[in-house]
């Protein structure tokens, strides 16, 4: 009899003590070939940098070497097209460092792609990039421009734009001579996914975000079948440019995880409740806020993520490279993350972004046309 009270008591303690002490144990499911990890250092070119990569990535798929492709020869022409904008819109468009994924890919549709070396895009005697002082004197330049105290433009304000540009970056060298010019790579094999109910599923539609400050268009999908195109590409070998939300504390960049942990002990349930249970909430509380080992996560549907967008609190902070799929020892599913912040970090660069994170946070993802499940395909009449 004392036998039958005692080992139940010491299975539940055992499942108290692990769910307090458990590291992750990820098991990598997929992995994409991708390039080397880069650093944006201290710039607001994440976009310019995630999509690089993925582009490096798509042409070691397709059988080419791996290139070193040029981010700052993007960041230059996404100026001049931001520029464009702000100058026509009088002043009322964004402008500022950040972008989108698809401004690569509209910069190689009209002006090709070249390597760091023909571009490194470091003209103003600094080692890293830095781009403070040229975001502050391109936009005091536009500004006059648009104040136009000549009551008309003249013809001189984009040369003369473009010259700060030269100054900080370097001039444009000739793409024809670049030994990108000969990859073949076409740009328009690319889309974007969303996920939004305010506006109609299954339409291309135009994302309210600072960042889209050309108006591009996004596919807008059922979150349910967005992850599906994520995961779909991930197991096909076609890596994904994701861009979302890492304002959290829960983004635990330097322990190599991003979660979406519960906030309160209440609201345990089904497996998770017995996981842990006999552990106080105390215990739980400080657990969620440490990020070393599996936790409970938010149940993530359409409507809370449409109320995190509507309310601010998912944002489209950062651009990043989704290079694989991982689970932990308790089976989650976790995305490999390939990030622009150099080698620092648990996965010398790398993270792993929870199903639950990436459903929640996720704003924006671009895949080859061949990565999107065929039912997808037809619904969006692709």
């Amino acid at each position: 009899m004392y036998k039958k009270l005692i080992l139940p008591f010491l299975l539940m303690l055992c499942q108290a003590v692990n769910a307090q002490t458990d590291s992750f144990q990820f098991t990598v499911k997929y992995e994409i070939p991708t390039s080397p990890i880069k650093d944006q250092q201290r710039t607001g070119t994440c976009w310019s940098f995630a999509t690089t990569s993925f582009v490096e990535t798509e042409l070691i798929r397709m059988g080419q070497p791996v290139f070193d492709i040029s981010e700052m020869y993007f960041v230059r022409y996404a100026y001049e097209g931001k520029a464009q904008n702000y100058v026509r819109f009088q002043g009322a468009n964004n402008f500022g460092q950040g972008g989108q994924a698809h401004d690569v890919m509209n910069i190689i549709r009209k002006y090709g792609m070249v390597t760091e070396k023909e571009y490194p895009g470091l003209n103003y005697g600094s080692e890293v990039h830095a781009h403070a002082e040229l975001e502050a004197v391109l936009k005091a330049f536009l500004d006059a421009v648009v104040k136009n105290p000549n009551k008309k433009l003249s013809t001189a304000w984009f040369p003369a734009y473009r010259g700060i540009l030269d100054a900080y970056l370097g001039t444009v060298p000739d793409k024809g001579n670049s030994p990108l010019s000969k990859v073949p790579f076409n740009p328009d094999d690319y889309i974007e996914f969303t996920s939004f109910n305010h506006h109609p599923f299954y339409k291309r539609v135009s994302l309210e975000i600072p960042d889209n400050w050309s108006h591009d268009l996004y596919y807008n999908l059922p979150l349910d079948e967005m992850m599906q195109v994520i995961t779909y590409a991930l197991g096909n070998g076609y890596s994904v440019c994701w861009d979302g939300d890492v304002s959290e504390k829960s983004f635990a960049y330097r322990k190599g995880v991003a979660l979406l942990p519960l906030s309160k002990f209440e609201e345990l349930s089904g497996s998770d409740k017995e996981r842990w249970t006999g552990i106080t909430e105390k215990d739980f509380t400080a657990r969620m806020a440490n990020f070393d080992a599996p936790v409970p996560e938010i149940k993530v549907t359409q409507q809370n993520r449409q109320a995190n967008f509507d309310n601010l609190t998912s944002t489209d902070d950062h651009l990043m490279h989704l290079t694989g799929m991982a689970t932990d020892q308790n089976g989650t599913v976790y995305f490999l993350t390939k990030n622009s912040w150099g080698t620092e970090g648990v996965y010398d660069g790398y993270l792993y972004m929870s199903e639950s994170y990436v459903r929640m946070k996720t704003i924006a993802v671009m895949v080859h046309k061949n990565a999107i499940p065929a039912e997808i395909k037809k619904k969006l009449a692709l």
